[in-house]
Formats: structure tokens, C-alpha cells, sequence
């Protein structure tokens, strides 16, 4: 059996896998929930004693510190929508232009550690896209299979 072959195999046997309805649903709802978490979690840490030290670092960019609040709704809101799978195509494709926009905006500087969060926020964002593409699953608010596409 050549290399290929055997990975053909593995790979066949994983599409096996997750055409099992409850695998699936559970991997869509496992996927969701490590995806929302880093939303939820910034939003939180923008609250209280965070506030001043995010709205410093947005204004170091030239952004008015008044987007904060919209930042904060977004980041808790959208990863709460997304935990939850509401309405999860729109707000996984928001996500994903927010953290491709902040990318962009906050991390594209030369310092290894900002190259780094640059390289995390596209990951995300495309990441979110196949929210975007493939839907939540059936264990979500949005109780929709997921669209195959080939």
C-alpha cells in the first residue's frame, strides 16, 4: 500500500466519521465554542479597569476611542451569537472582517510578537469564514445542517 493510498484511507475514514449526524453536530457545537471564546473573553477585559489601556491603544493608531463601544458589543455579542449559534453566518462573517481589519490596523508592524498576532487574526478570520460558509450545525439557535460544499 503506497502513502497515498493509506492516506486516502484515513481520509475516508474521517469523512466516514463525521457523516454521523451526532459527530458532526458535536464537532460544529466543540468548534464554536473554542472559536467564540477569545471574543468573549477580549470583550470582557475591555470592561472596567480595561477600558482606558484599550481605548489608549486604539487612539495610538489614530482611532477615535469612542469605537470602543462598538468594539466591546461586537467582540461579547458576536462571540456570545456565535457560542450560541444565532444568527451565526452574519456575525462569523463580521468577526471575520474584524479581526482581518484589526490585523491590519494593530499588527502589521515589524516585531515578532505583532507578526505573530497578525498571523493569528487572519487564521481566525478564515477560520470564521467557514462559519460563514458552512453554518453552525444542528446543536445551535440556527438548528441548520450544514451546507456541503464541494
Amino acid at each position: 500500500m503506497t502513502t497515498n493510498n493509506i492516506f486516502r484511507q484515513i481520509n475516508g475514514n474521517i469523512v466516514k466519521l463525521v457523516l454521523i449526524p451526532a459527530v458532526s453536530a458535536s464537532l460544529a457545537l466543540a468548534a464554536r465554542l473554542l472559536a467564540s471564546a477569545i471574543f468573549i473573553g477580549a470583550g470582557f477585559s475591555k470592561l472596567g479597569a480595561g477600558y482606558a489601556g484599550a481605548q489608549a491603544y486604539m487612539a495610538s493608531v489614530g482611532l477615535p476611542g469612542e469605537l470602543l463601544l462598538l468594539v466591546i458589543s461586537l467582540e461579547i455579542g458576536g462571540g456570545l451569537a456565535l457560542l450560541l449559534g444565532f444568527q451565526t453566518r452574519l456575525v462569523a462573517f463580521a468577526l471575520s472582517v474584524f479581526c482581518i481589519v484589526s490585523a491590519v490596523l494593530f499588527h502589521s508592524g515589524a516585531d515578532p510578537m505583532q507578526q505573530i498576532m497578525f498571523m493569528k487574526n487572519l487564521a481566525m478570520g478564515g477560520g470564521l469564514l467557514a462559519f460563514t460558509l458552512f453554518g453552525a450545525g444542528r446543536m445551535s439557535l440556527d438548528g441548520e445542517t450544514q451546507v456541503r460544499v464541494s
